[in-house]
């Protein structure tokens, strides 16, 4: 590969443009990822910076026809466990521990469950009130904001540029770089790889509408006396109950997914709603001295809260995009891919979609050698 051609820019430092950037690395490309935010920024990022909200668990939902979103959930499931090895120095990041997931209705559970470490059905007698049936599994869960952080100085140690910089249109970063942001000299890439979750909606040459908010909104305990997590697989008002364990004894409450809503802040009775209906399924989660003697209330919870999470989840009708285009301006062409619309299988996803995004984009970037020579 030719020097100059081994320049590629990544727009997006989420997890999605964090994992591509990493991934290119690997495969010998010099990477520059330009983004308005970092992980590592120290104000604290808004909804928009969605990677930083997540609950933070591996468990895929893809359905049994889904087969591009089964693989990219069973590569990024072994690159997980992987990091959650002792020794491993993302090892920190992650936890291990039994995941029950709960149906309420009789529908297939996703077939990619089966793979899941110690996968099996739960006992009928150990089901939640009005489950049709369950599974567990041995899940891995993690820490958005120490894994974010993780993947950045990763990237960073790799030789990689990461530029603060407000993309207004994807020809900026065609015509002149991650360079231009840094008021350098221009330094067009070999190709463009555009993983702008939400903001993919807005930015410049792409505005893809049919990309939307799918806010969650979690809340998150300190409870390090719990050490599973467990989903109720079904949709109430717009939420999903579940319980998510992290490395640091925290406990993430959730949740929503709410097509189409921006409201940026935490909503005080979706907060109650929350707690409500977690303390009801898993009563365990309150300290142990309020299940003493007692049933335990919300009131009991207010105490443990570390902070309330709200996220624009960049949901989009089709599914995760990846296809190329190529876009020209003032004299300089590349091949632009497009890598987002994960809405909430971001994490779970990441370096499956990374893997889809490279391989088309070398594939491009062959054709037009072909064709040039």
């Amino acid at each position: 590969m030719p020097e100059q051609q081994k320049g590629i820019t990544v727009i997006g430092a989420g997890v999605v443009g964090l994992s591509t950037g990493i991934k290119l690395q690997e495969k010998g490309y010099q990477v520059t990822i330009v983004a308005e935010i970092w992980p590592t920024d120290s104000d604290r990022p808004g909804p928009h910076y969605t990677s930083r909200w997540a609950g933070g668990h591996h468990c895929t939902v893809a359905g049994p026809d889904d087969l591009r979103q089964q693989k990219m959930d069973s590569e990024t499931f072994k690159v997980f466990w992987e990091m959650s090895e002792p020794g491993h120095p993302a090892e920190k990041c992650f936890i291990r521990a039994p995941q029950y997931e709960y149906y309420f209705e009789d529908v297939a559970y996703p077939p990619g469950l089966e793979s899941m470490p110690d996968f099996k059905l739960v006992p009928k007698s150990n089901l939640l009130p009005g489950a049709v049936f369950g599974v567990s599994f041995t899940g891995i869960s993690f820490d958005p904001t120490m894994y974010l952080s993780y993947l950045q100085q990763r990237f960073i140690a790799a030789g990689g540029q990461l530029v603060h910089g407000s993309v207004q249109h994807i020809k900026q970063v065609v015509e002149g770089g991650g360079a231009i942001f840094e008021g350098k000299s221009p330094a067009p890439p070999a190709a463009v790889i555009v993983c702008a979750g939400i903001g993919a909606r807005s930015l410049g040459g792409v505005e893809d509408k049919t990309v939307t908010s799918a806010r969650g909104q979690t809340v998150i305990l300190h409870a390090p006396w719990v050490r599973f997590g467990s989903t109720c697989r079904k949709m109430e008002n717009g939420r999903v109950s579940y319980v998510i364990p992290r490395h640091n004894g925290n406990l993430v409450l959730g949740g929503t997914r709410i097509n189409d809503d921006w409201y940026p802040l935490p909503r005080e009775e979706t907060k109650i709603a929350i707690m409500e209906t977690a303390l009801a399924y898993w009563p365990e989660i309150a300290p142990p001295p309020a299940r003493k003697d007692r049933t335990p209330t919300i009131e009991d919870l207010l105490p443990i809260i570390v902070e309330e999470g709200v996220g624009f989840r960049p949901h989009r009708k089709e599914g995760i995009r990846i296809e190329a285009q190529w876009v020209a301006v003032n004299g300089f062409s590349a091949p632009v891919v497009f890598n987002y619309g994960h809405g909430s299988s971001g994490f779970e996803s990441s370096w499956g979609s990374a893997s889809m995004a490279i391989q088309l984009m070398e594939e491009v970037l062959e054709t037009a050698a072909a064709t040039a020579a």
